[in-house]
C-alpha cells in the first residue's frame, strides 16, 4: 500500500505539456530493497520495483502508481502479487500552509479475495498539511480515513506528524511518526504506532534514500531499506 505523501521521495520529471498551458505530466521508476507502508513490509522483506505516472495542472493532480507485493509465508501466494494505486487531489495554499487533499484507491488486480475472506481493494481520503519554518526546515501532518479498510475490516484512521531538513541542494533528512487505528480491532488486529527516519541524496537525475522503519507491534522486526529512484 503506497504512501502518497511521505518521505520515500520518489523522483519525478516533467516530460510533456498536456492541455492547458500549466498542465504537465511526469513519471518515475524506483527500486527498493523492501516496500514498507506505515512500518510494515508489503513484500515479505523482499525487493520491489515501482513506477508512477502523474498529471498536474496548477493545484490539481492525478496519477497511478504500481508495485509488486508479497504478504508473506502465512498468506497464500495467490492472495496478491501486484498493487496498483490511482489517486486524484488538489494542493491549495492558505497563508504559510500548503495543503494536499486527495482520494486514493488501492487495488490488487490479481488478488483472490476469497482466500483472505474479504475484499482487498479499498479507498482512503488523505488530508496533508506542511509549513516551511525556514528555508531548510519544514514540518507537516497527515490524516487518512478509510470507511472500509484492506480486507474489509471496517473503518480505519491514520494520523502522522512529519518533518524534513534540507542540508543543501543534494542532501536532506526526514522523519515521521504515525498511528494506524481501526474501529473494529477484533477484525483488524491491534492499533499500531510507526516511525521512520532517513537521509536522501539527489545526484545526476537519481534520488537515493536510506531509511529506518519500526513499529510497536509485538514481535515485528525493524526494517532498513534502500531506495533508488530515477526520473524518466
Amino acid at each position: 500500500m503506497k504512501k502518497i505523501m511521505g518521505v520515500a521521495m520518489l523522483a519525478g520529471a516533467s516530460i510533456a505539456g498536456v492541455g492547458a498551458a500549466n498542465a504537465e505530466t511526469s513519471a518515475s521508476v524506483s527500486m527498493t530493497t523492501d516496500y514498507v507502508f506505515r512500518g510494515l513490509s508489503q513484500t515479505d522483506g523482499g525487493a520491489a520495483i515501482q513506477g508512477s505516472f502523474d498529471w498536474s495542472n496548477d493545484m490539481v493532480y492525478a496519477g497511478v502508481w504500481g508495485s509488486n507485493v508479497n504478504f508473506g509465508a502465512s498468506a497464500p501466494t495467490e492472495t496478491a502479487s501486484m498493487e496498483m494505486d490511482a489517486y486524484v487531489g488538489i494542493t491549495p495554499t492558505t497563508g504559510p500552509i500548503s495543503w494536499d487533499l486527495s482520494l486514493v484507491g488501492y487495488f490488487y488486480p490479481n488478488a483472490d479475495d476469497a482466500l483472505v475472506g474479504g475484499e482487498l481493494d479499498y479507498f482512503e481520503g488523505l488530508v496533508g498539511a506542511s509549513m516551511d519554518l525556514s528555508e531548510q526546515f519544514a514540518v507537516g501532518a497527515q490524516l487518512g480515513y478509510s470507511p472500509e479498510y484492506f480486507g474489509e475490516v471496517g473503518e480505519a484512521l491514520y494520523y502522522e506528524l512529519n518533518g524534513a531538513f534540507k542540508f543543501n541542494d543534494a542532501w536532506s533528512a526526514s522523519a515521521a511518526v504515525g498511528t494506524q487505528t481501526f474501529d473494529d480491532n477484533a477484525l483488524a488486529g491491534d492499533d499500531w504506532d510507526t516511525w521512520n527516519l532517513g537521509v536522501s541524496h539527489a545526484m545526476h537525475g537519481f534520488n537515493v534514500d536510506l531509511r529506518y522503519h519500526d513499529t510497536d507491534i509485538s514481535g515485528a522486526d525493524s526494517i532498513v531499506n534502500f531506495t533508488i529512484s530515477r526520473e524518466l
